[in-house]
């Protein structure tokens, strides 16, 4: 049997996207840490903050699903190719104009809004150009290997980007610190366009052009009559909302409210579940044959063991009792994410990717706001065991109705058979 890590590695293309999507994702963890520093520092105001931090993922939301129709239009390559050199453009404008002192906040607003557009057309590309870059024996390696070091750099980034930011120095060190991280992402964007400009994908079959509106509605209507695929959409759209408001908000208020050192108990817990998350997706990329049950089946098992997870979450009264929860929870996450990925990414035919992996994330990432807002309006009347026994409830009984209502059970793991790759 040939050894999945030694052909993946010894794939050029993926070699080029890891490399290239390393660097740029350790840069945009730089700019994700400057940006709020660099607005408290033009007004010290949270309003300010959350607007251009809003700004910055409205038009992600708004316009990933045209994202996703052109990149099926012109190909994966081309608009994520695209919009690395139109980040790179906006990140030395903003680097720039920090170095010299000057931005204003209507810049801020102007920039920030442009860099949010970008990523609504670089998601759905990065998603789709996989399966053209690699065979399709080795797509849940390589999204193994790419997920695990997003979660690595997820990890390491903020320290990194935090120590050239401050520096231990005073206002004017930070505001150089500043330009610096800025400075750092743009030129990662400009190294990873060129990285990417060295793979070569696969050819496909060239679809009539279309009006944009016309192919999205095209997509919804094949992932809506695609019965597993339907089944899987709309419940990950439940458990998204029923898991992704108490991770976010009632978390926190826990460890604000009962654990001893609030923050750093919350870095704690927050660390572990990214290491778990690691670990899972590293054992699901490089071990794609290690297989619990059927893929829909290892779904709801890990979301029902989430769910009670959430039970004993409410009873959590030390730093530590949190991490151990979280960090087994995180690597079963992680192993099941990697699966799912692949799955989609097989099982959806690829003149239609870049749409349903938009219509995927624009369903996830939709539904992130709502459920914050919910866990923050339930906390005004149920305290953090409350919420936490709540979402459990609700989170076993989306388990309970997906097992026996729909065929998430029996989706299976797909054996494609291997598409061209130029690899």
């Amino acid at each position: 049997m040939n050894d999945p890590r030694r052909e993946l590695f010894g794939n050029a293309n993926f070699r080029w996207l890891l490399g290239g999507g390393l660097l740029s994702m350790l840069g945009d963890q730089f700019t994700l840490l400057a940006l709020p520093w660099l607005v408290m520092s033009l007004s010290n105001d949270p309003l300010v903050l959350g607007t251009v931090l809003a700004l910055g993922s409205l038009p992600r939301a708004l316009f990933i699903l045209v994202g996703g129709a052109l990149v099926d239009r012109h190909s994966p390559k081309t608009v994520l190719l695209l919009t690395k050199w139109i980040n790179f453009g906006l990140l030395a404008l903003l680097a720039g104009l920090t170095a010299h002192g000057g931005l204003t906040l209507p810049l801020v607003y102007a920039l920030t809004l442009a860099i949010g557009l970008a990523t609504a057309f670089s998601y759905p590309a990065g998603s789709a150009i996989l399966p053209q870059a690699v065979p399709a024996a080795l797509i849940q390696p390589a999204n193994g290997v790419l997920m695990g070091a997003r979660q690595l750099v997820l990890l390491l980034g903020p320290v990194l980007a935090g120590l050239l930011v401050t520096g231990g120095g005073g206002p004017a060190l930070q505001g150089q610190g500043l330009a610096m991280a800025f400075g750092f992402d743009a030129v990662s964007f400009a190294i990873s366009a060129w990285t990417l400009s060295r793979v070569r994908t696969a050819p496909r079959e060239v679809q009539d052009a279309q009006p944009v509106l016309g192919a999205i509605a095209e997509s919804m209507r094949a992932c809506w009559q695609d019965r597993e695929l339907r089944a899987l959409f709309l419940y990950f759209a439940a458990i998204a909302f029923f898991v992704g408001g108490p991770i976010q908000v009632a978390l926190p208020v826990l460890a604000a409210e009962r654990l001893p050192g609030g923050a750093a108990a919350l870095g704690v817990m927050l660390a572990a579940h990214g290491l778990g998350a690691l670990a899972g997706m590293a054992v699901s990329g490089l071990r794609p044959q290690w297989r619990l049950t059927t893929l829909g089946g290892t779904v709801l098992m890990i979301d029902a063991i989430a769910g009670g997870v959430f039970l004993l979450f409410g009873h959590v009264h030390a730093a530590w009792q949190g991490a151990l929860l979280l960090l087994p929870l995180g690597a079963l996450g992680g192993f099941v994410q990697v699966a799912v990925y692949s799955w989609l990414q097989r099982r959806i035919p690829p003149q239609m990717l870049g749409r349903s992996m938009a219509l995927f994330m624009f369903i996830v990432m939709g539904l992130a706001p709502l459920a914050s807002a919910a866990a923050g309006a339930a906390l005004r009347v149920l305290d953090v065991t409350e919420l936490f026994t709540a979402a459990s409830l609700c989170l076993l009984a989306v388990v309970t109705l997906g097992a026996l209502l729909t065929p998430i059970r029996q989706i299976a793991y797909l054996e494609a058979p291997p598409r061209p790759s130029a690899g």
